[in-house]
C-alpha cells in the first residue's frame, strides 16, 4: 500500500526535534526492513541503535542491501530467541531504554519480555496501541487492544485504558477523549462489554483511572461522527473527537484497526519510524512524569 499520508505522523516528529535519542535494544534486526528501519530511525536521531543478533548475518544483510551501519553498536548472539533475551536484558540493564522489535516472530519477543524472573514486568498489565492516521479523521487515532490481551477482564481493561491515555500524554494531548465501544451505545446486561464501559466510565470519575475523558458504552458509528451521536441523542465530549478507541476484546479491535488500515487507507508505510517517534516521546515522559489529573 502507498499513501502519502496526511501529514499527522509528521507532526509527531516535528515534537521530537532538540530531543536526545534514546538508547534502543533492536532485536533480531535480520531482514531487510526491520535493519533498515533501526538505521533511519537512527539516522532522524529518534533512537541509538543497539543491534541485537548474529553480528555476521546482520553484516551481511547491511552490505547486500547497501545499509550503512557505520559505528552502530552489534551484541551478537545466536539466534532470535537468544536475541529477545538478550535485548531485554539490555533494557533492564539500563542500558537501553526502548525495545524494537525486528524480523523475529512477536511471540519469541514477548516471551522475553513477560518472562517472570527476567522480563519487564511491572505492576500494570502489558497492552498494545495501534497508532494510525486515518485520512478520512481529523486526527491521529490510537486502537487498544488488538495484539495481546485476547478476552479483557474489567481490571485488564483499567490498565489498558490508563496505558493508553499515558502514551497519548507522552506525546502532547493534556487530556485524551477515550470511546469505550461496543455494539450499541446503551447499557444492557446480556452484553458484558457495555457494563464494562459503564464501569470504566465511573471508575474514572472516582479517579481509578486518571488524565482521561471517557463516555461508553459508544458504537463505533456514534463514537467517531459528532452527526451519529447526535442522531441517537449522545450528548458527549467524546462522541465525534475521541483520539483513543478501547475495543472490547482483541479479535474486534484487530478486525477495526485493519480494516481502516486497508479500506480506509490508513498509512502504514512511515509506520516504523511514526512509532520510533511515539517510543521516544513516551521515554522522555518518563524521564519526566506527567502529573495525573
Amino acid at each position: 500500500m502507498t499513501h502519502p499520508g496526511t501529514g499527522k505522523y509528521e507532526q509527531l516528529l516535528e515534537r521530537c526535534k532538540g530531543q536526545p535519542p534514546i538508547p534502543t535494544a533492536v532485536a533480531y534486526p535480520c531482514e531487510e526492513t526491520a535493519l533498515e528501519g533501526a538505521i533511519d530511525a537512527g539516522t532522524q536521531g529518534l533512537i541509538v541503535p543497539i543491534l541485537v543478533g548474529p553480528a555476521a548475518t546482520i553484516k551481511e544483510i547491511a552490505k547486500a542491501k547497501g545499509i550503512d551501519i557505520g559505528n552502530v553498536d552489534i551484541v551478537d548472539v545466536p539466534d532470535s530467541r537468544a536475541a529477545a533475551a538478550k535485548a531485554v536484558e539490555l533494557v533492564r540493564q539500563g542500558k537501553a531504554e526502548l525495545l524494537m522489535k525486528g524480523s523475529l516472530h512477536s511471540d519469541e519477543l514477548l516471551a522475553a519480555v513477560i518472562a517472570k524472573e527476567t522480563g519487564l514486568r511491572t505492576g500494570r498489565r502489558l497492552s498494545h496501541v495501534f497508532l494510525m492516521d486515518v485520512p478520512t479523521y481529523h486526527k491521529v487515532l490510537i486502537i487498544t487492544d488488538a495484539a495481546i490481551n485476547i478476552a479483557p477482564t474489567l481490571e485488564d481493561k483499567v490498565d489498558i485504558c490508563q496505558n493508553a491515555i499515558d502514551l497519548a500524554r507522552a506525546f502532547g494531548l493534556s487530556r485524551p477523549k477515550v470511546a469505550i465501544l461496543a455494539a450499541v451505545e446503551t447499557v444492557n446486561s446480556k452484553m458484558p462489554a457495555t457494563i464494562d464501559a459503564a464501569a470504566l466510565c465511573k471508575m474514572a470519575e472516582r479517579g481509578q483511572i486518571t488524565g482521561g475523558m471517557l463516555d461508553g458504552p459508544l458504537a463505533f458509528d456514534n463514537a467517531i461522527s459528532r452527526d451519529a451521536a447526535k442522531m441517537k441523542g449522545i450528548v458527549s465530549d467524546v462522541a465525534g473527537d475521541p483520539d483513543i478507541l478501547l475495543a472490547p476484546d482483541l479479535e474486534s479491535g484487530n478486525m477495526m484497526a485493519k480494516q481502516l488500515s486497508f479500506l480506509a487507507s490508513a498509512d502504514s508505510v512511515r509506520a516504523r519510524i511514526a512509532s520510533c517517534a511515539v517510543a521516544m516521546l513516551a521515554a522522555h515522559a518518563r524521564r519526566r512524569p506527567v502529573a495525573a489529573v
